[in-house]
């Protein structure tokens, strides 16, 4: 057995001794850390002490010492707030006026000096023979300002649920998870003060866990434990209170065995460590392993069951949101050489699932919608959404659910569910019982739980009718409207929406209409930015390509390295999250353009050629989809304004998204793109009568017919080359060899 009163001492002295090395010290002289954060507790600008095991290690104690510290935490952290205590300086700095706080203490302090003197004169001068009762000390943790918590070696592992057992109870232990479930922060009793009736003397009950006893009787000596007429007040406002906070942690798919379910567990926070995490994120709890016995009749009926829990000592996120992101200086240097680049965006885009061989088009969709437009409210009422929201229609084995998988680990806040395992509650809130508090709670669903990220729905043609209408206002409002059990409120879901679905038919019918493909309803089908229709066509070349591409994946487990160059999932992360604190708006000078572009696809809908004549696909919200893409595309080159090179590579995405839809990109697959760019420049300059045509007058007709700027570059290089034209040094200017 440990002599506690020598173990008070070594953790004094590792208190009062241990000193960071000089490169992390001003003056070049060790600083001493733990008396510099005791100075920061008693100016009252810190909080927390938090005691790295680490750094006990490092100060010349054995592992004897770091081992008896992890095996029963519980203990040392009552020893090291007693050290704190006793090694506690004055202030530096001139303190604010004084709190409640303050005033309860000097009077408590003054209280007792007082009853000290009067029992001295009673007994002639004498000292006092007995002590004061033990309610009747003032506790150590009512005088204290400070939390103390326990922070593991960094070389521990952390541990699935399943792997901590009965031999881990009262030991230092991490468990990564998934947080399922968040409560409110309520306030718990630490110690609760009573004030006596009949002597005036006031009474202190430390309380550990979360229920107690209150205390009857009055230990003066005027009144005996058997006056029934004497009766004890508990002061709520003498009493200390702390914040409180539960939440449930569900071990992540990964870690679950084969034919078996997620195991859950109950963590506690108090203090300073509530409302550190929400529901939704992955986390990494480093706490203390404890039981909790069953009280009252659950007790009889459990006899030596007991519930256990875990105390927070410290969480980490492992994936934080884009404004929790903090970059390292050469971290910053990567993303501002990468952001000055002019192919960043192809770059980004190639890097999105490199292991998957082609969809560029739905790539750089997906690379847009990780960015997200700028959301903003106008007159401070109407909200108009800044998130996009795509959808992947095609046939089986086109790499759809890859897509979704990878989407979901690259974005820092992501919900990946299924359409069949999901439910109209499951998507958005359901009403449970609260088995602490037994109040009727709200739980959200998998799309309040991507608020301000991605919900990823796979399988989304095999929902019912009725769970599918429940996405409605989400995709739209952004909010989760609920009236049940008594309760009606409002949640918010600012999440982008990405899905994937088969055709009607499973696979795509040439012979049937787009609209008995899809088998959408209209209004669903408006809310989405950008559709795809992936078909899954024979075609020689590109079968074989995919092949040997799909073979090197499978040998090597990693994409072809004779490909450009990519970002790696961590790096994509952290540009994103610096393009996202960027808002750029649209100028006046681009509305025209803008507003031609929009009527002039609406006027071919008019078309009776026109192959969406059998589905209205282009909707007034069509027009915010290409605002909202413009802006993203203008937030990946940290633009405070959106350029018409923007708006018409958003509007060559709806053409090309459309086109695809009609399975009207087929003919043109047949022929080749290089061939249909010449024959635009060759029928403009013809219109023109001139030799000599500008490229910049011909790429937003290029653009509307379906291609990009590299094809009309690439065919300027082919034809130069065929000296059918010459093109200029700059590449702007193309003039006919007569």
């Amino acid at each position: 057995m440990p002599n506690y009163t020598i173990e008070l001492d070594r953790c004094a002295r590792i208190l009062q001794e241990f000193a960071t090395s000089a490169d992390d010290s001003i003056d070049d002289e060790p600083r001493r850390k733990y008396m510099h954060m005791l100075q920061e507790v008693a100016n009252r600008t810190r909080k927390v002490v938090e005691i790295d095991l680490d750094d006990v290690y490092a100060h010349g104690e054995d592992e004897e010492l770091v081992h008896a510290i992890e095996t029963n935490t519980n203990t040392y952290l009552e020893l090291f707030a007693q050290a704190v205590d006793n090694l506690m300086p004055e202030p530096t700095v001139q303190l604010e006026n004084e709190d409640i706080f303050d005033v309860l203490q000097s009077h408590r302090q003054q209280q007792q000096e007082l009853a000290q003197t009067q029992s001295a004169e009673e007994q002639g001068g004498a000292p006092p023979t007995s002590e004061p009762s033990a309610t009747a000390k003032l506790p150590p943790s009512l005088r204290r300002r400070f939390e103390v918590r326990i922070v593991p070696r960094a070389k521990g592992k952390a541990l699935g649920i399943r792997d901590v057992g009965a031999d881990h109870i009262g030991s230092l232990v991490s468990i990564t998870g998934i947080v399922t479930r968040v409560t409110d922060v309520k306030p718990l009793v630490t110690v609760a003060t009573y004030t006596c009736d009949k002597c005036g003397q006031e009474l202190y009950q430390e309380v550990l866990g979360r229920t107690f006893m209150p205390v009857s009787t009055c230990p003066g000596p005027n009144c005996g434990n058997n006056n029934k007429n004497v009766r004890l007040h508990m002061q709520t406002r003498g009493s200390k209170f702390e914040k409180y906070q539960e939440l449930r942690i569900q071990e992540n798919a990964e870690q679950v065995p084969m034919g078996q379910v997620p195991r859950s567990l109950v963590v506690h926070l108090r203090g300073e460590l509530t409302r550190s995490c929400l529901a939704g994120d992955f986390v990494t709890i480093d706490g203390i392993f404890l039981p909790t016995p069953f009280t009252g009749y659950r007790a009889i009926r459990a006899g030596l069951v007991a519930d256990v829990y875990l105390e927070a000592q410290r969480i980490e996120k492992l994936k934080k949101n884009y404004s929790e992101q903090q970059s390292t200086p050469q971290l910053m240097e990567q993303i501002n050489a990468a952001a000055n680049d002019r192919d960043v965006y192809e770059k980004l885009a190639r890097s999105i699932a490199p292991e998957i061989y082609g969809h560029e088009d739905v790539k750089k969709a997906l690379l847009l919608q990780l960015c997200g437009g700028v959301g903003s409210h106008v007159d401070g009422e109407v909200q108009i959404r800044g998130d996009v929201h795509i959808c992947l229609m095609g046939d089986p084995g086109v790499a759809k659910s890859q897509l979704l998988k990878h989407i979901s680990k690259v974005a820092p806040r992501c919900v990946y569910t299924t359409g069949k395992g999901s439910s109209g509650v499951g998507l958005t809130a359901a009403v449970l019982r609260d088995p602490f508090t037994g109040e009727l709670v709200l739980e959200g669903g998998a799309l309040v739980l991507a608020d301000r990220g991605i919900c990823c729905i796979d399988e989304f043609d095999k929902m019912e009718e009725a769970d599918r209408t429940a996405i409605h206002e989400v995709m739209e409002q952004q909010t989760v409207s609920i009236a049940k059990a008594g309760i009606t409120t409002t949640l918010n879901a600012r999440t982008a929406v990405l899905a994937a679905a088969n055709p009607a038919y499973s696979r795509y019918n040439p012979h049937r209409s787009p609209a008995e493909n899809i088998d959408l309803p209209a209004a669903l089908l408006s809310r989405f930015d950008l559709m795809f229709v992936i078909l899954d066509k024979p075609n020689p070349d590109s079968d074989l390509n995919l092949a040997r591409h799909v073979l090197f994946v499978h040998q090597n487990l990693t994409h072809p390295q004779n490909e450009a160059a990519t970002f790696e999932p961590k790096f994509i992360r952290e540009y994103v999250a610096q393009a996202r604190r960027h808002s750029p708006v649209i100028p006046a000078d681009l509305s025209d353009h803008i507003v031609s572009a929009y009527t002039s696809m609406r006027q071919e809908e008019l078309n009776p050629d026109s192959e969406s004549r059998d589905f209205t696909y282009t909707t007034p919200r069509t027009l915010l989809s290409i605002l909202r893409l413009a802006q993203s595309l203008a937030r990946l080159r940290f633009a405070s304004e959106v350029t018409q090179y923007d708006v018409d590579e958003a509007i060559r995405l709806m053409i090309s998204s459309k086109a695809s839809l009609y399975d009207v990109g087929e003919r043109r697959r047949t022929v080749d793109p290089i061939s249909a760019i010449y024959s635009i420049i060759r029928d403009y300059a013809a219109a023109k009568n001139a030799l000599q045509v500008k490229l910049n007058d011909v790429l937003q007709m290029v653009i509307a017919k379906g291609f990009s700027q590299s094809q009309l570059n690439a065919c300027v290089e082919e034809y130069d080359r065929l000296n059918v034209w010459q093109a200029n040094r700059d590449r702007s200017r193309v003039t006919f060899v007569a």
